[in-house]
Parts: structure tokens; sequence; C-alpha cells
């Protein structure tokens, strides 16, 4: 039998893939939390730094975007700063990354975003029961889904994928120095235009039952 461990499943997704929706119902059928903007509000507690900070940086690249793909330098995730910094990116960056990494430590989850996969795969990371998935669908059924879930017609529909995974690619890129569509970063890559969004969960849940982790 294999050792109990906690089972974190970080998601990443495409804006209007549905891989909110997926981690939520998963979590649900297995029991446990499910993290996607839950996140920032406690970091916000924990750092007693505004949420609208948190907020506006949400999932957005810092300030120096060019430079640091340039250089190929990314921010280091040591301890956050309590200085006149604090409300920098790359601190709060610092601040997410602490609370992500002690969730995770502390219970078995699905975390939404914000660079887990990475965070929790690094060397000085123990996070022996994390999958990691990507959830992505062709543009046409991105689209679709977005108008149907934020009721938008098809050109602001259009236009906010476009927007969203962008700023979501270059988020990534910023603070992990990877391509966030390079499927050598995840376990398991999913297309939700393939299958529906309970096809996708089971799938998920099937997944965890093969790699045999006990939680």
């Amino acid at each position: 039998m294999s050792e109990k461990k906690n089972l974190v499943i970080a998601i990443g997704r495409q804006y209007g893939s549905g891989g909110r929706m997926v981690g939520k119902a998963l979590a649900e059928e297995l029991g446990i939390h499910f993290y996607d903007e839950e996140i920032l509000t406690i970091t916000s507690e924990q750092s007693a730094v505004g949420e609208v900070f948190f907020r506006l940086a949400d999932e957005k690249a810092g300030g120096n975007l060019l430079y640091k793909i340039v250089s190929g330098l990314k921010p280091q995730l040591g301890k956050p700063s309590m200085d006149g910094d604090i409300v920098k990116p790359e601190n709060l960056f610092r601040f997410q990354s602490q609370v992500i990494r002690e969730l995770a430590a502390q219970e078995s989850c699905i975390i939404a975003g914000r660079c887990a996969d990475y965070i929790l795969s690094r060397e000085d990371v123990d996070c022996p029961g994390l999958i990691k998935i990507f959830v992505y669908a062709d543009n046409e059924t991105l689209i679709r889904r977005v108008m149907e879930v934020d009721k938008l017609d098809e050109k602001e529909a259009s236009r906010r994928v476009k927007k969203i995974n962008r700023e979501r690619k270059e988020y990534y890129r910023y603070y992990t120095g990877n391509d966030w569509e390079d499927w050598d970063n995840y376990d398991l890559i999913i297309n939700t235009g393939s299958i529906d969004l309970d096809q996708t969960a089971r799938l998920i849940k099937d997944y965890v039952k093969l790699r045999g982790i006990e939680f």
C-alpha cells in the first residue's frame, strides 16, 4: 500500500477552458479544498497587505517583463520583504508562494494557476503528492465558453480570451522563466474541446488512482 501523503493538484488553465469549474467539481467529489482567488484573501490576511494589491497583480507579469525575458532572470522565491518594497509585484508573489507551500504542506487540495506547479516542484519544497495538470482548448471552444459563462458577445469574448491568456503566459514566464504552454511542465494535459468538463474531472480522478496516491 502506498504511504499516505497530501494530494495536491496544481491546475494550469487557459481562460475559457473550464479549468476552474473542473477543479471545483473535482475538489467537491474528492472532499478536499479548492483554492483559486481564495489564495489572494488568505495571503492578504497573513501578510497584512491589502487584498487589492494582490488582486491588481494577480496572474500578471511584474513591471520589467521585457528585461526579464531577454536576460532570462526570474525573481527569487525567498522570504518576503517587510520593508519599503512590500507591495512590489515580486514581493507579493513571494507572499503568495509562501501561502501555496503552506497549504500544500497542511492538507490535500487543488490549486488553480498562480504558478503552483512550479512553486511546489522546486527542489527546496517537499510535495511528493503533487500532480501537475494543464487544461486547454481550441480557440473556438474558449470563446464559446466565455460567451456562455460571462454572457458576452463573440467580439468581447474573443478579446478577453486573447488578453487574459496572454497575461497568464507572460506571468508564468516572468516568475518561472519557463513557457506556460510547454507540456514538459505538466504530468497530464487535457483538451476540453474534445471532452466535456465532467469527463475531464473523471479523467483527472482516474489519473490520481493510477498514480497510486493515498491521501
